[in-house]
């Protein structure tokens, strides 16, 4: 694979190493652990020390890894409210929207999604007056948004760092039609460039 192959692989999602079962498997230890030695991740996966230091360069290299952090307790860290804010965006300033979110510290996740509405931003606040203020003050006054819909989070049931295709169960169930209502994208969401 030459190195322009790799870069392309990398900033499509895709690893540029097709990954196996002892990939995954490390996956699963460093989920759970991210500070885990090397010694110890080898024994968990049952492999060599040497094997688990190459595989998780390998995995780091080809940008399937993409950072190790800590995980925080919001609330314990000072930001009890969390809220889904839901954007419309204007269909001509879709560049432009993304620019300014990537720059909000206020913004904790956000995805341009089919449906509704164009965006979908996770923040987070001390109050709800915080949550008003972000939605109403600083996204709303944007140029390049024409709805804003905030809803504040009662409880977070589940929340992973991230799945692999290891953690799909298989299921043989019949999904019935109708089930799920689906709207196109809006023009020019589909072409923007990955960041």
């Amino acid at each position: 694979m030459s190195s322009k192959d790799a870069v392309q692989a990398k900033h499509s999602g895709r690893s540029a190493t097709p990954l196996d079962e002892t990939a995954y498997r490390i996956l699963d230890v460093l989920r759970d652990n991210g500070r885990i030695s090397i010694a110890a991740l080898a024994d968990r996966v049952g492999i060599s020390r040497a094997s688990a230091y190459s595989r998780v360069e390998s995995l780091v290299s080809d940008g399937v890894i993409t950072g190790f952090g800590a995980r925080v307790d919001h609330a314990k860290a000072g930001l009890s409210i969390g809220a889904l804010v839901f954007v419309t965006v204007l269909p001509q300033a879709w560049a432009s929207f993304r620019d300014r979110i990537v720059d909000m510290p206020d913004v904790e996740w956000c995805a341009i999604t089919t449906g509704e509405h164009d965006a979908m931003l996770l923040i987070r606040a001390t109050d709800v007056s915080g949550v008003h203020e972000f939605s109403t003050g600083v996204i709303a006054q944007l140029p390049e948004v024409r709805t804003v819909v905030s809803v504040v989070v009662l409880d977070e049931v589940v929340r992973r760092p991230f799945l692999l295709p290891t953690d799909i169960p298989e299921r043989e169930t019949e999904v019935p039609l109708g089930m799920t209502r689906w709207t196109p994208a809006s023009p020019g969401r589909d072409t923007l460039p990955p960041r």
